[in-house]
C-alpha cells in the first residue's frame, strides 16, 4: 500500500502549519532566531483568514486616555466568565504592549492620532479602573482593515528572514512516534499531486478555527479546523469546544462580518420600532457589551417579535448619524461590504444584521508557551513533546467561555511570538533527528488511499450540508437540554454517514473533491466534539447559554472540558482545572463575580 505512494522527505528544525497571523508570527519569529523553518499553507499566505479581521488588536498603550495592562487583564478574565486561565491572560495582556510596538516597527501601517501615536478605538467589554471606570480606548486599528495590514507585514518579514514556504500544500496528518511525540507532518502538494513528509524537531499547528461546521459563519470557506482534526486523529483531546462565539453583526443573508469597530465608533443596534434596545440589556455600556450578551439580546428581540424585515428575523445596525467623514475615514471597508453584500448605502440606510458564528474559543489545549498539553497520569498539564498550537486552533485558554473583541488578533501575535521565544530556548538549530520508523506514515497513507477511492453513495457536499444545518439549529446562540440531545443524536448519525462518502475524482492533482472530503472529516470530528461537550455542560457561561440551566455554576462547572473522539465516533469527556492564579505577583487573582456591565 505504502509503496503505491512516493514520498519526498524534508528536514527542518521547525515546521509551521498555517500562514495566518499566528502562523506567520511564529514562522518569522522562528526564522529570525536562527531555526530552519518551513511554513506549509493550503492557501497563499495573504489569503489566510486573518486578512479579513477588521476592527483592531487590543493593547493597553494608553495613547488615547488612561489605561493599564492590569485593567486589560481584569476585563479579559471577566469577559471569559471566569473560565480563562489567569496565568495565560496575564502573559497575553502584559506582552501585548511590546508585541504591538514590535509590529509597528516591523511595518504595520496603523492609523494615527493627530500627534502621531497609534490610533485606538473602544471595543466591547474593554474598560478602565477594573471595570469601575469609563470604556477604554484600547483597540489599535488600521482603519477597518487591521488584519490585512498585520498579515501582509508578517508575510514580508517572514520572507525577509528566509523562512521557506510550501504554498497550496494540504496537511494530511501528524506523524507521531511510539513515545507519543510529534515528529512532523505529512502533506499533499495540491498542484503537483505529490506527497511530502516534513520531519521536524517541532511542529506548530496554526490552522485557524472550524467555523465552517456551521451553516452561517463569518469564516472563510477555508476555515475547516484542519489542525484540530489532525490532533483528534492523533488521539489528543480538545478543550472547551462547547464555547462557540456568535458575532452579533454578520450581514443578514451573506454572513459577512461587520466589525464591532462600527459600534466602537458609535453605531447603534435598533429593533423594528427603531428602539436602541441594548439600553435595556446592558445599561452602562449599551451597544458595547461583550459579544455573547449582544448576540443573546438580539436573539431575544427577534424572538419577542421585534425583529425587522419580511420575516421579522433580523436587526438593524444604524450608522446614519455618524456622518460621511467618520465613515470614509474610519470605516471605508464596512461601507463597501454593506454596499456589495446588503445593497445598502450606510450614510442613508441601516445595515441588516444577525448573530453569525464567528470564533471558536475551544481548541487544542496548550500552556502560555504554545506547547500542547494533555491530561496524562493525573497531570493535567503534561506537555506533548514536539507539538505546539497557536491562534484560533489552540485553547490557551485566554478567552475562556467568551472572547472579547480585538483579543483574537492579540492572541495570534502574542502566542506566535511566544512559540518562537520558547523554541529558541529549547531547540538546538540543525540538531540530528532520530530516524522515523519505516511504517511511520502508513496510517496516514491508508487513510488517503481509502478516501481517494471512496465509492459510497453520498457526496461530500450532502453530508456537509446536513452537518452545518444541524449545528446551526441545535448548537446555536440559545441551547436547551432537548435541542442538544437531539443535536447529539443527529450529529452521531451524520458522523457515521461519512463511511458512505462518495469521491468521484480519483486523481492526485488539484483534486478539490478530495480536499473538501479531507476538510469535511476534520469538521465532522470537531462538530461532534462541540455538540457533545455542549450537551454535557449543565450551566450557562459566556457563549454557552443553556436555557434549562440559566445560571453559571462555579461549584460544579468551573473547569475546562476535554473531549476525545475516535474514528467510529465514540466520544469521551474529562476535565482540566482552570488556572485561577496569575503568572506573577504583579497582579492579583480576580475572584469569580456576577458578570454584569
Amino acid at each position: 500500500m505504502a509503496s503505491a505512494y512516493k514520498i519526498q522527505e524534508h528536514s527542518f528544525d521547525m515546521v509551521v502549519v498555517g500562514a495566518g497571523g499566528a502562523g506567520l508570527r511564529a514562522t518569522f519569529g522562528l526564522a529570525q532566531k536562527g531555526l530552519k523553518t518551513a511554513c506549509i499553507t493550503k492557501v497563499f499566505p495573504t489569503r489566510s483568514h486573518t486578512v479579513a479581521a477588521q476592527g483592531g488588536v487590543a493593547a493597553a498603550l494608553a495613547n488615547m486616555g488612561d489605561d493599564n495592562w492590569k485593567y486589560h487583564f481584569y476585563d479579559t478574565v471577566k469577559g471569559s466568565d471566569w473560565l480563562g486561565d489567569q496565568d495565560a491572560i496575564e502573559y497575553m495582556c502584559r506582552e501585548a504592549i511590546p508585541a504591538i510596538i514590535e509590529l509597528e516597527h516591523y511595518g504595520v501601517p496603523f492609523s494615527r492620532t493627530d500627534d502621531g501615536k497609534i490610533y485606538q478605538r473602544p471595543f466591547g467589554g474593554m474598560t478602565t479602573k477594573f471595570g469601575k471606570g469609563p470604556p477604554a480606548q484600547r483597540t489599535c486599528a488600521a482603519a477597518d482593515r487591521t488584519g490585512h495590514a498585520i498579515l501582509h507585514t508578517l508575510y514580508q518579514q517572514s520572507l525577509a528572514h528566509d523562512a521557506q514556504f510550501f504554498i497550496e500544500y494540504f496537511a494530511l496528518d501528524l506523524i507521531m512516534d511510539e513515545h507519543g511525540a510529534c515528529r512532523g507532518v505529512l502533506a499533499l502538494d495540491m498542484a503537483e499531486g505529490t506527497l511530502h513528509l516534513f520531519k521536524a524537531q517541532g511542529t506548530v499547528l496554526a490552522t485557524g478555527g472550524y467555523g465552517r461546521a456551521y451553516f452561517s459563519a463569518t469564516s472563510a470557506h477555508t476555515c475547516t479546523g484542519d489542525g484540530g482534526g489532525m490532533a483528534l486523529r492523533a488521539g489528543l483531546g480538545m478543550q472547551d469546544m462547547e464555547f462557540v462565539q456568535f458575532h452579533p453583526t454578520g450581514i443578514y443573508g451573506a454572513g459577512c462580518l461587520i466589525t464591532e469597530g462600527v459600534r466602537g465608533e458609535g453605531g447603534i443596534l435598533r429593533n423594528s420600532s427603531g428602539e436602541r434596545f441594548m439600553e435595556r440589556y446592558a445599561p452602562s455600556v449599551k451597544d458595547l457589551a461583550p459579544r455573547d450578551m449582544v448576540s443573546r439580546a438580539m436573539t431575544m428581540e427577534i424572538r419577542d417579535g421585534r425583529g425587522v424585515g419580511e420575516h421579522k428575523d433580523h436587526i438593524l445596525l444604524d450608522l446614519t448619524h455618524l456622518g460621511p467623514e467618520v465613515i470614509h475615514k474610519k470605516l471605508p471597508g464596512i461601507a463597501e461590504s454593506a454596499r456589495i453584500f446588503a445593497g445598502v448605502d450606510v450614510e442613508k440606510q441601516p445595515i441588516p444584521v444577525i448573530p453569525t458564528v464567528h470564533y471558536n474559543m475551544g481548541g487544542i489545549p496548550t500552556n502560555y508557551h504554545g506547547e500542547v498539553v494533555q491530561l496524562r497520569d493525573g497531570n493535567p498539564d503534561a506537555v506533548v513533546p514536539g507539538l505546539y498550537a497557536i491562534g484560533e486552533a489552540a485553547c490557551v485558554s485566554v478567552h475562556g467561555a467568551n472572547r472579547l473583541g480585538s483579543n483574537s488578533l492579540l492572541d495570534l501575535v502574542v502566542f506566535g511570538r511566544a512559540v518562537a521565544n520558547r523554541c529558541a530556548e529549547t531547540i538546538t538549530p540543525d540538531a540530528k533527528q532520530a530516524p522515523l520508523a519505516a511504517d511511520a506514515c502508513d496510517i496516514a497513507l491508508a487513510r488517503l488511499d481509502k478516501l481517494r477511492n471512496a465509492s459510497g453513495s453520498t457526496p461530500t457536499s450532502v453530508i456537509r450540508d446536513k452537518m452545518q444545518r444541524t449545528m446551526q439549529a441545535d448548537a446555536a446562540v440559545f441551547r436547551t437540554s432537548q435541542t442538544l440531545a437531539e443535536g447529539v443524536a443527529k450529529m452521531r448519525d451524520i458522523h457515521a454517514s461519512f463511511a458512505d462518502v462518495k469521491v468521484t475524482d480519483r486523481s492526485m492533482v488539484w483534486n478539490s473533491d478530495l480536499i473538501e472530503t479531507f476538510e469535511l472529516a476534520n469538521l465532522l470530528d470537531q462538530a461532534l466534539v462541540t455538540i457533545v461537550s455542549a450537551e454535557n455542560r449543565k450551566e450557562s457561561r459566556g457563549a454557552h447559554a443553556h436555557e434549562d440551566f440559566p445560571e453559571r455554576d462555579d461549584a460544579h462547572w468551573q473547569k475546562h472540558t476535554l473531549c476525545w473522539v475516535d474514528e467510529k465516533g465514540n466520544t469521551r469527556i474529562d476535565y482540566r482545572p482552570v488556572h485561577m492564579q496569575p503568572m506573577t505577583g504583579d497582579v492579583e487573582s480576580i475572584p469569580p463575580a456576577k458578570r454584569v456591565y
